[in-house]
């Protein structure tokens, strides 16, 4: 069931949304309202439409799923499938804008990239003056409850006992959380010089269309950097290196094929077949010593 969200002022200039066209921004604005306390939400854009744009029979599946598309290509959402084998969509930043008081337990699947491993931020429900203590839990059993203090907020606290709902989420480290920023944005593009290749640690699907953008001529219509961000996702997902995306994005923009060519082209920057090297091709002549290049059989 739906629950009442929040949207922050600054969501209205925030690059990553103004990168994407007005379509995809409401849909994303709608998912913040249908998702899970987690952020969570099926991926059945069929089913998003319905929802979001039940009064607007012009914007049907299809288009849902282009939003869809940018969304997760401007890195707002992250779409993976669960164990389960569906496929599901995490809204990436709802952690820092949603504050939800007494979350349900976990309705889908933690998303691969982005969930697991990430301390989960406790909830304001008591105030605690140490900085750990140890108290009795109700039924005789003990449960122990640990306290943090933010620089200019109030203390929080939340219990080491596993949390209602049979959920699987990662509990808060013994050193804290890290809340962040209040006034983070929800995406913000990377400072600096676009055209620069980022560093191969930290290289994203972001970074290198901002490199493919910069080198080209005239900026590409908005679906099509989309599409490409998608497919440079889904190869960077795949292990495939950075260096080999920049070449066959390099080979895409040459030859101006279509992005879902993409993966072909990495394939064939990675594994075209290498040429002879040091080998001349010589044309055929007749021998000048026929009796010792045939050996007397002629």
């Amino acid at each position: 069931m739906a629950r009442i969200r929040t949207i922050k002022p600054e969501a209205f200039h925030s690059e990553s949304l103004a990168a994407v066209p007005l379509s995809a921004e409401r849909t994303f604005f709608g998912l913040l309202t249908q998702a899970d306390d987690h952020g969570r939400f099926r991926d059945q854009a069929a089913v998003i439409a319905g929802l979001l744009w039940s009064l607007r029979p012009e914007h049907g599946p299809l288009g849902v799923e282009d939003d869809l598309t940018q969304l997760h290509a401007a890195e707002l959402i992250c779409r993976y499938e669960g164990a389960d084998g569906k496929q599901y969509l995490h809204i990436v930043t709802f952690a820092q804008h949603q504050k939800v008081n007494r979350p349900s337990g976990v309705r889908n699947p933690a998303c691969p990239h982005h969930d697991l491993g990430v301390p989960r931020e406790p909830s304001p429900l008591a105030h605690r003056t140490v900085s750990e203590t140890s108290t009795p839990a109700h039924g005789g059993g003990s449960g122990g409850a640990v306290s943090y203090e933010i620089a200019g907020q109030e203390q929080f606290s939340e219990s080491s006992s596993p949390p209602q709902g049979g959920g699987t989420e990662p509990t808060v480290s013994a050193h804290g959380p890290d809340l962040g920023p209040r006034n983070r944005d929800l995406g913000s593009t990377p400072l600096g010089d676009a055209s620069a290749p980022a560093p191969q640690a930290t290289v994203s699907a972001k970074d290198l269309i901002a490199e493919y953008t910069a080198a080209c001529a005239h900026r590409p219509p908005t679906s099509v950097l989309g599409h490409l961000g998608s497919e440079v996702r889904k190869l960077l997902d795949d292990g495939i290196g950075p260096d080999h995306i920049r070449a066959a994005l390099a080979r895409q923009r040459a030859k101006g094929l279509h992005p879902s060519t993409l993966p072909s082209l990495v394939q064939e920057v990675m594994n075209a077949a290498p040429h002879a090297s040091g080998v001349a091709h010589r044309s055929w002549t007749n021998p000048a010593d026929v009796a010792a290049a045939y050996g007397g059989d002629l």
